[in-house]
């Protein structure tokens, strides 16, 4: 895992939603930065990302930066290609940025194992939260809030120490290239 305090690794790639470039170390929200690594096809993200998508919104709202990356191999997982990427941000109204990570080389500067993996900067960029959504799964009877990612970020708001709990995230593994698999990753 990408260990708290960290910089937020620099990266530029496309953005689906308008067909342009973005770049990252571009300016922090004043209270901070979200990157959620997602995909289209995946049930566990598939499960949260309405609510995902309506707490995003409220926090670009408080001036959190919002971006959401999908690195898989749209070779085997075609679903998850620009032009369908494209169609799920319209879809659900994203008012961030939706990257495609062609090269994979975003997911492993970041570590990402799976879909969704979030990770919460503080307005330096500095990794103030790695974890899951909340405990909602595909299958149980818990609905989505994102109640662990809301707590990590009041934390940041009133400025405390992060959360000394923080459960890893949990859903697909992201889908590496055949002979792309980085280093960290378990087959």
């Amino acid at each position: 895992m990408l260990p708290l305090g960290t910089k937020a690794p620099s990266f530029t790639l496309q953005d689906v939603r308008e067909d342009r470039l973005f770049s990252l170390p571009e300016p922090s929200g004043e209270n901070g930065l979200l990157i959620s690594f997602i995909c289209n096809h995946c049930p566990y993200v598939i499960h949260i990302l309405n609510s995902l998508v309506q707490n995003c919104h409220k926090w670009l709202d408080y001036d959190i930066k919002v971006i959401f990356i999908s690195s898989n191999d749209t070779l085997k997982y075609p679903d998850d290609n620009p032009e369908k990427m494209k169609r799920l941000a319209e879809e659900y109204e994203f008012r961030f940025p939706y990257l495609f990570d062609e090269e994979q080389s975003v997911a492993k500067s970041y570590r990402a194992a799976c879909t969704p993996d979030l990770y919460l900067f503080d307005n330096q960029q500095k990794l103030f939260y790695r974890g899951q959504y909340d405990d909602s799964r595909p299958g149980n009877s818990i609905m989505p809030s994102g109640i662990d990612l809301k707590n990590a970020i009041n934390f940041l708001k009133n400025d405390q120490a992060p959360p000394a709990i923080q459960k890893p995230s949990l859903g697909c593994n992201l889908k590496w290239k055949p002979g792309n698999e980085p280093d960290y990753f378990i087959k």
